[in-house]
C-alpha cells in the first residue's frame, strides 16, 4: 500500500475553505487550516492511526457537534498500489459493491481507495454508454448521492472524477437515500436535470463506519450480479492503465464540471403527494397524529420534517435525525435489537401513535405501534400483505425463505392471497416477483424479512420510505372515512397472525481458505 495521508474535516466549519479533496490537501498546510492539524489521522505502515483524538473521542465530538464528519484519505504520491483483478472481484457483495473505505480498524486494510473508486466509476460509465448506446452528440448524465458515512465526500469526489474521465456529465445530490437515486432515473423534470441515464448511491447500508460501497441504477432498476461483475472486471483493466498513464496526470486532465442539485426536494414532494392522494386530496391528512422517527444518524432524517410535518403530523420526540457517519447512538438497522428498543422507547416515552425507523440509506424500514409492539420481520410482511391484498385480491406475495409457516397461513387462509417463498437476497426476491408477472402470475409485493420491500406500483424499487407511506396512507384514509384513528388501524390488520415460537438468526463467518475446505 502506498503512503497515505488521512484527514478529518468538520464539514460545516472547514469545508468552506477546503471544499474539494484535492484543494483540501493543497490548502491544509496554510494558516487558514492550521488550527485543525491536531486532528490529522496519518497513515502509519498502511494503517490509519488516530493522532491526538481517539475513536471514542471522535464519536463523542460528533455526537455533541451534530454535523457531518468526513474522513478524506488520499495518496500522497504519484504512484498507486498494485491491485489485481481478483481484489476487485472481492468487492462484489451480491448486486452491490462494498469495501473498507477508512483505515483505523485493526486487520481491515483499506480496499476502496480513491484510485480504485475512480476506476469503478469509470467502468460504470463505460458499461452505461455501451448499454444505452447514445447518439454521438449526446452526453449521458449520471447522478451521485451518499449516506452519512465519514468517507462520503472522498468517495463522491473520486466517483465524480472517474465518471467525467469517461465522458459523462456528473450531477451530485449530496446526502440522499438509495430509493431517491433510482427515482432520479425516472423523474421527468429538466429543472433538476432529470431523468438521468444512470445513478450511483454511495452506501454500505448498516455496516460499520469504516465501510462504504456502491449501488447502481438505470431506469430499468438496480443492476444485477452479472452487471456488477462486468463493471468490476472493467474497473480492474482501467485501474491497470492508471499505472501507465500516471494517476495524477489522469486527475489533471480530468477537471469535471460537476453540477449540484437538491433532488431530495423532488423525492419527498412525491411521497407527500402520495399520502394526500390516498386521503382524498386533503392537505394535512395526518393532522392530530403523533409519529416519531428514528433515523439512526443515517440519511433518513428528512422523513420527519419533509414528509410527516407537511402532512400535519406532530414529530416531537423523533431522534437521531442528524447525519453522523460514526453512528454514535445505535446501528441504523431495523433488524438490530438495540435499534428497535430505541424506537420502541421513543414511542412509549412520547405517547406517540406510531414509530418509524430506517436503515442508513432508507431502503429498509420498520414500525412500532402505540403499545410498543414491533411491526418488523414477519409482522411487517403480514401488514404489507394485508394492505396490498385489499387493493389487489388474490395476488401473490413473494418473500425470502426464512418467513414463518404462520405467515403462510395468514396470507393464504385469512387474506386469500398466495405466499411464494424464494431464496434470500432482496434482489432475488424482487426479480422473482417480476418473473412471476412475466409468466402470467400476478404479484404486487416482494418483501424480505430484513425490511427490504418493493411494490409493483413503485417500479419494484425497494424503498423503506415508500413502505412507510403505504402505512401512512392507511392511517390517513381511515381517518378521512371515519373508520378509526391511531395505530390500531394497522395492528388490527395483522390480527390472527400466528407468531413463531422461536426466531433466531445466526450469521457465521466462513474462512474459505481453511484447510478443511480445500478440494470442496
Amino acid at each position: 500500500m502506498a503512503a497515505m495521508s488521512g484527514k478529518v474535516v468538520e464539514h460545516v466549519l472547514v469545508a468552506q475553505c477546503c471544499q474539494k479533496n484535492r484543494q483540501f490537501r493543497a490548502e491544509y498546510g496554510q494558516n487558514s487550516c492550521a488550527q485543525y492539524r491536531p486532528t490529522l489521522l496519518p497513515f502509519v505502515r498502511g494503517k490509519l492511526a488516530w493522532n491526538h483524538i481517539s475513536a471514542m473521542q471522535l464519536r463523542t465530538y460528533s455526537k455533541f457537534n451534530r454535523r457531518i464528519i468526513y474522513c478524506n484519505a488520499a495518496p500522497s504520491t504519484t504512484s498507486i498500489p498494485s491491485v489485481d483483478k481478483a481484489a476487485f472481484l472481492k468487492l462484489q457483495n451480491g448486486s452491490d459493491i462494498r469495501g473498507v473505505a477508512v483505515g483505523g480498524v485493526e486487520g481491515e486494510l483499506v480496499t476502496l481507495t480513491e484510485p480504485v473508486t475512480e476506476a469503478i466509476a469509470a467502468a460504470f460509465a463505460a458499461w452505461l454508454i455501451e448499454t444505452k448506446k447514445p447518439d454521438a452528440s449526446k452526453r449521458l448524465r449520471v447522478s451521485i448521492g451518499h449516506d452519512s458515512r465519514i468517507s462520503a465526500q472522498m468517495l463522491q469526489d473520486a466517483v465524480s472524477r472517474g465518471l467525467a474521465s469517461a465522458g459523462v456529465d456528473v450531477i451530485q445530490y449530496g446526502l440522499a437515500s438509495t430509493p431517491a437515486m433510482f427515482n432520479s432515473t425516472l423523474t421527468e423534470n429538466e429543472d433538476f436535470l432529470c431523468p438521468v441515464d444512470g445513478s450511483i448511491m454511495l452506501t454500505a447500508s448498516h455496516l460499520p463506519y469504516n465501510r462504504n460501497g456502491f449501488k447502481f441504477f438505470t431506469n430499468a432498476g438496480g443492476l444485477g450480479k452479472a452487471d456488477i461483475k462486468n463493471i468490476l472486471e472493467r474497473a480492474a483493466a482501467i485501474y491497470g492503465n492508471f499505472a501507465d498513464e500516471g494517476f495524477r496526470d489522469t486527475e489533471r486532465r480530468t477537471t469535471p464540471s460537476v453540477k449540484r442539485v437538491d433532488y431530495m426536494t423532488v423525492y419527498t414532494s412525491d411521497l407527500v403527494a402520495a399520502v394526500r392522494k390516498a386521503a382524498g386530496n386533503i392537505e394535512k391528512p395526518l393532522e392530530g397524529f403523533h409519529i416519531v422517527v428514528d433515523a439512526g444518524n443515517g440519511a433518513g432524517g428528512f422523513f420527519a420534517g419533509k414528509v410527516l410535518e407537511p402532512l400535519g403530523a406532530v414529530t416531537s420526540g423523533s431522534q437521531f435525525l442528524e447525519p453522523d457517519g460514526l453512528f454514535p447512538n445505535h446501528i441504523p438497522n431495523p433488524e438490530d435489537k438495540e435499534a428497535m428498543k430505541a424506537i420502541t422507547q421513543a414511542v412509549l416515552n412520547n405517547k406517540a401513535e406510531l414509530g418509524i425507523i430506517f436503515d442508513t440509506d432508507v431502503d429498509r424500514s420498520a414500525a412500532v405501534d402505540s403499545s410498543g409492539r414491533e411491526l418488523n420481520r414477519n409482522r411487517l410482511i403480514a401488514l404489507m400483505a394485508a394492505i396490498v391484498l385489499e387493493e389487489h385480491p388474490r395476488t401473490t406475495i413473494v418473500t425470502d425463505s426464512v418467513t414463518s409457516d404462520g405467515l403462510t397461513t395468514f396470507i393464504e387462509k385469512k387474506l386469500g392471497g398466495r405466499h411464494h417463498r424464494f431464496k434470500r437476497g432482496y434482489k432475488n426476491v424482487i426479480d422473482e416477483a417480476i418473473r412471476l408477472n412475466s409468466v402470467g402470475e400476478e404479484s404486487h409485493l416482494a418483501i424480505e424479512t430484513s425490511g427490504h420491500g418493493a411494490l409493483k406500483e413503485n417500479h419494484w424499487l425497494d424503498d423503506g420510505a415508500y413502505l412507510m407511506v403505504k402505512l401512512l396512507n392507511k392511517l390517513a384514509a381511515a381517518k378521512a372515512s371515519g373508520m378509526g384513528v391511531g395505530s390500531k388501524v394497522l395492528t388490527d390488520l395483522v390480527d390472527g397472525l400466528e407468531e413463531p415460537g422461536v426466531a433466531v438468526e445466526l450469521r457465521l463467518k466462513i474462512d474459505l481458505n481453511h484447510a478443511d475446505l480445500k478440494g470442496g
